[in-house]
């Protein structure tokens, strides 16, 4: 038995001070500090915040490292950085590019998730793919060569890795028989996504079987008082949303407004690129050079081209400029992606009997300390 005190405990619906929390490989529950078990193992915060593990639904590399390498040690070399995020788990994401990369990606993916589930690294849940069945006017820093139309065969030969499709609903043919299948047929999340689809096409898309939005306001047709677009049909409808949380894909501003639109449905992501954790500089992304200024990644063209985020810096760009909760803001980066992917009966928050993934952070939440299913993997 271990137990977590002197941190403030971010659970669901509060935060918690002077009590402690007990866990073994799983979580064993939330007492006074009084009450901690003579024999346990003391963890001390001092006192800095005690959180579920973080759940990135979207990233695409970490430390020049590109999921799309296909190569099995860039998928370890990320897991092992994302330790230093607060991320215990995460969907390592593909993009548009041949179908040979993408299933030789996926394939990798697939052979080490049963590993992932004990190395010394985030946990892979499976694989989000990014593509290739989008808009071309809408695919941003996707390489358009590649675009194709929405092939539910395809995704079920890997349902038991893909856990995200994102697609442009308008794409698939009138009847959104691709979507039907998939939804039919497997536990995939469809997606739309980097989508020209006007409002009535994209909430015809979530009664075929869409129910998430990828990066929020960004690759998809905007909100307009006569023309509400894509993003009017994810605020409106019942489909979870991503948000790319770094203050510059969207502005801060419309923070409470996302969440007070969405709630439990909002979930923080980094998309991050294979620049992440690294410093300024030039480098690639699915074969295409990107710059790194600082700030933000661009293609040569100026094309915004994803992020270097952090995950746990995410959660506290929106704690700071906004009036949200600090615990929903969590939820967002935790509970409510393991709500989207299906898994919250066992990840997502620190209640009694789910995986005891745990983060120790400071006054500012940056990362001190890392768990996973109740064992130590990252200490700053």
């Amino acid at each position: 038995m271990n137990a977590i005190v002197g941190g403030k405990i971010i659970l669901k619906d509060k935060i918690l001070e002077d009590y402690a929390l007990l866990y073994t490989d799983v979580i064993e529950g939330v007492v006074p500090c009084d009450a901690v078990p003579s024999d346990a193992e003391i963890i001390n915060a001092k006192g800095g915040y005690v959180s579920p593990g973080l759940i990135d639904l979207h990233i695409h590399g970490y430390l020049r490292c590109d999921v799309c390498d296909g190569k099995e040690e860039s998928i370890r070399t990320i897991s092992e950085g994302l330790l230093k995020n607060g991320v215990t788990g995460y969907l390592p994401t593909t993009m548009t590019e041949s179908m040979e990369t993408i299933e030789t990606a996926l394939s990798v993916c697939r052979e080490l998730k049963e590993e992932s589930k004990t190395w010394k690294g985030a946990e892979i849940l499976g694989v989000h793919a990014e593509g290739p069945f989008i808009s071309e006017s809408k695919k941003g820093a996707q390489d358009a060569k590649y675009i194709l139309k929405p092939d539910a065969d395809f995704v079920k030969k890997y349902a038991d890795i893909i856990k995200i499709i994102t697609l442009a609903p308008e794409e698939d043919d009138a009847n959104f028989t691709a979507i039907r299948e998939i939804t039919r047929d497997t536990d995939v999340v469809v997606s739309m996504g980097h989508t020209s689809a006007d409002y009535e096409t994209a909430v015809s898309g979530v009664k075929a079987g869409v129910s998430h939005a990828t990066h929020l306001f960004n690759a998809m047709t905007p909100l307009s008082h006569r023309a509400p677009g894509v993003v009017g049909a994810a605020l409106i409808e019942d489909v979870s949303c991503e948000l790319i949380v770094d203050t510059v894909h969207v502005d801060k501003n419309l923070y409470d407004l996302l969440w007070k639109q969405k709630g439990r449905k909002l979930v923080f992501i980094t998309d991050c690129l294979p620049a992440g954790g690294l410093p300024v500089g030039e480098y690639t992304l699915g074969g295409q050079k990107i710059f790194y200024d600082g700030t933000i990644c661009r293609l040569e063209d100026g094309t915004i081209a994803g992020s270097v985020l952090h995950l746990n810096h995410g959660v506290w760009n929106v704690y700071k400029n906004s009036n949200i909760p600090l615990y929903e803001c969590v939820n967002c980066a935790s509970l409510n992606p393991a709500t989207t992917l299906g898994i919250e009966e066992r990840k997502g928050s620190l209640e009694t009997g789910k995986d005891a993934d745990i983060v120790i952070t400071d006054e500012n939440f940056e990362v001190k300390c890392t768990i996973i299913k109740g064992e130590k993997k990252y200490e700053s």
